[in-house]
């Protein structure tokens, strides 16, 4: 497993833009009031604070829309970040332009290993926005139906790059050009980019995340764990 001194120091970390969308209708939908996921940079300081359950909640980031609220949106994904060091490597694999935000994320970030962030990571984001990683994006037939690239969910998949949802601790307001600086690393090791694969690609991680347990602040991931051990086990309950 990947682990904290893997990864690269915060500094020099930033949110290059600050992304927001409204709903629109669209044909790669079933929601019906569309969807939000055409995110566009915004002027200013923004609002960021907890939405709210999954369910009722939508997006933390304000003037941001999530229409799919089963499965988007809530305390848990109250924001998503994406490096641009990853958008640049999409537009080489796509041979076309990606502008900041077109992969539906509200952080735009440079120098921060956004896919390396352990789950429970904390990120001070500005003078007093304080966020917490909670999983990877999965991706879903919105995102593949608005980039219009055949396959992409399974080449978004294999590249295990997916980005980070968080919660938010502390709310404040973010900028572009805020500093992003990690202020606390758990010692469990589970990266977003590990635990993406081990609930998509590569279940033969899973018995790992099962040794660490509690210690790893996503449920989902540790119930599929259980999951997958009672199936090694042939059916008895781990």
């Amino acid at each position: 497993m990947r682990t904290m001194t893997d990864m690269g120091s915060s500094a020099g970390a930033l949110v290059l833009t600050v992304n927001a969308g409204r709903a629109k209708q669209a044909d790669y939908t079933d929601a019906p009031a569309g969807t939000g996921i055409d995110k566009r940079p915004v002027d200013g300081p923004v609002r960021v604070s907890d939405p709210g359950p999954k369910g009722t909640g939508g997006s933390g980031v304000a003037g941001d829309t999530i229409c799919e609220l089963r499965h988007h949106g809530g305390t848990d994904q109250a924001v998503y970040a994406f490096a641009r060091e990853e958008l640049d490597f999409w537009e080489r694999e796509l041979g076309r332009p990606l502008t900041n935000g077109v992969f539906g994320e509200n952080l735009t970030t440079s120098g921060l290993d956004v896919d390396g962030a352990l789950l429970g990571e904390r990120w001070r984001v500005g003078p007093s926005l304080v966020l917490e990683v909670t999983r990877g994006r999965v991706p879903c037939r919105t995102f593949a139906g608005w980039l219009g690239e055949r396959g992409w969910v399974k080449r978004f998949t294999q590249r295990a790059a997916p980005g980070a949802y968080l919660r938010v601790i502390e709310p404040g307001e973010v900028r572009a050009g805020a500093p992003v600086e990690v202020v606390h690393r758990p010692d469990h090791g589970v990266t977003v980019s590990l635990a993406f694969q081990a609930e998509t690609t590569r279940r033969e991680l899973l018995p790992g995340i099962l040794e660490l347990g509690d210690a790893v602040p996503h449920p989902g991931l540790v119930r599929a764990a259980r999951r997958y051990a009672a199936q090694q086990a042939g059916g008895r309950e781990v």
